[in-house]
């Protein structure tokens, strides 16, 4: 399944979120500065459009706070 059916990005000025969408549980979290909360929005929205839903995590997974 890819990974844009499996979860949903949230963001807000200061953060972003990875939920699973069956759920609602948080599977991925990062605090960012607000200049950096849309590069990071947009590489997730590419890679959750273009990976499977354990690519995604596995890939995303080593860079969470």
């Amino acid at each position: 399944m890819r990974a844009n059916r499996a979860y949903e990005l949230l963001t807000s000025l200061r953060h972003v979120e990875i939920v699973e969408v069956d759920s609602g549980e948080v599977v991925l979290f990062w605090d960012t500065h607000p200049s950096d909360t849309g590069r990071l929005a947009r590489a997730l929205r590419a890679d959750l459009a273009a990976l499977e839903a354990g690519e995604f995590v596995a890939k995303w997974r080593r860079y969470e706070a």
